[in-house]
């Protein structure tokens, strides 16, 4: 099987600091090792340069000018890489950075799936994220949901997993809402279920709700589910692998 999986910057890092919660990212590499040793291709798609490059220079909101933002981003980016690379290789696994915008996609996008697929080939795990270091407002992508469901779709993904600081989707806002309710199966995408997103609550993060539902339109129009769940425990990772009912599946479009 071939698994797509995104993580968000607030999964990464702890939430009052911006720096890497260590024990997380420790988990999820070892997780997903332990998923690609049962013979699944892997691909991850990892947000994180900024929220590191905050926390490394001790900074509590982000840079408000685009400058600012991709100096940061390069310097999270190094810190993001090395902790991938670290993590991994001591479960024998070997990564390798991809780092697009929009316009790769657009206009080169096959480059960007051949060097991926050579990766795999390679038997390594490739590490994908928005170029924020380059991208300006005419090339960026937006957001690393959006970023993984192109991937998926590109790359003919079996299953595109996004782990959130949210559960799934509900049928309202469940920080305000007492009675919201975790949807587990989505079988078709209409306006009643685009209409329940919302805002992003996170300050690290680019993406709501919102974002996550136009990426399984994407995704499920693409012959691929996808999976929204809560990252803390990465182990989940194990129970959707084994199609539990763990966070909201979003079912692909049966072709007749």
């Amino acid at each position: 099987m071939r698994v797509v999986v995104k993580v968000g910057s607030s999964t990464l890092t702890h939430p009052n600091t911006g720096l890497l919660n260590i024990r997380r990212m420790e988990s999820l590499c070892r997780v997903l090792s332990d998923i690609k040793n049962e013979g699944n291709e892997l691909i991850l798609v990892s947000s994180g340069a900024i929220a590191m490059g905050m926390g490394k220079l001790g900074l509590k909101d982000k840079p408000d000018t685009l400058p600012g933002k991709q100096a940061v981003a390069s310097i999270g980016q190094c810190e993001l890489m090395y902790t991938y690379d670290k993590l991994f290789s001591e479960y024998n696994h070997t990564v390798g950075q991809v780092l697009l915008t929009k316009e790769d996609i657009e206009h080169r996008k096959e480059n960007c799936i051949n060097t991926i697929e050579k990766l795999l080939k390679y038997s390594c795990i490739p590490i994908i994220n928005e170029n924020d270091t380059i991208s300006t407002s005419e090339i960026e992508i937006g957001d690393n949901d959006t970023l993984g469901a192109v991937v998926s779709k590109s790359l003919n993904a079996n299953l595109y997993i996004i782990l959130s600081d949210i559960n799934g989707l509900y049928t309202s806002d469940p920080s305000k809402e007492k009675n919201a309710k975790l949807i587990q199966v989505v079988d078709t995408i209409d306006d009643s279920i685009l209409k329940l997103a919302g805002d992003s609550s996170s300050k690290v993060g680019t993406g709501g709700m919102i974002t996550k539902l136009q990426a399984a339109q994407i995704v499920t129009k693409a012959n691929c589910d996808m999976v929204i769940a809560n990252g803390k425990n990465p182990d989940i990772l194990y129970d959707i692998m084994e199609n539990q009912f763990i966070g909201t599946l979003f079912k692909k479009e049966v072709k007749e």
